[in-house]
């Protein structure tokens, strides 16, 4: 599938997640802004795990959902912010579901502590039988700069 996706300042776009090709889709879309970005490919697969963790995590627990991005420029730093909404039944126990091991489904509980770990940024915001909402940034690195935790 060929991608062309507006990646100046500010551009934004969202997909759905319905079905387990929603989520290649979504693996695929970011990591074309990934390259768009000029992330280096260590970026790019971190930020592409992470958001297919989150997708996984939004059509299995959440019953579905969307993913919205949006290019971010701060001076001379590039990113993206991918943010991952269902409307499922929300997460009970929020500091036992980012403990790494843990899970619900019989996976191996490296969701979202996983996806924690690969981004600059993360949050989190879960309402028992609203759903769950997962912000996440991830800038790219300038050979040089300082590294970012």
């Amino acid at each position: 599938m060929e991608l062309h996706l507006n990646v100046t300042s500010g551009s934004t776009g969202t997909l759905s997640l319905r079905g387990s090709n929603d989520i290649v889709i979504c693996r695929q879309v970011v990591g074309r802004i990934a390259e768009e970005l000029q992330f280096s490919a260590i970026g790019k697969t971190m930020l592409v795990t992470a958001a297919s963790e989150l997708a996984r995590n939004a059509l299995l627990h959440g019953g579905g959902g969307e993913v919205f991005w949006t290019v971010l420029r701060e001076g001379d730093r590039a990113g993206v912010r991918l943010v991952f909404q269902d409307n499922g039944p929300g997460i009970r126990d929020l500091k036992l579901a980012m403990t790494d091991g843990w899970t619900s489904s019989g996976g191996l509980g490296l969701g979202l502590s996983g996806a924690r770990r690969l981004v600059h940024e993360f949050d989190v915001d879960s309402n028992i039988g609203k759903g769950t909402r997962v912000v996440v940034v991830r800038w790219r690195q300038f050979p040089g700069t300082k590294k970012l935790s």
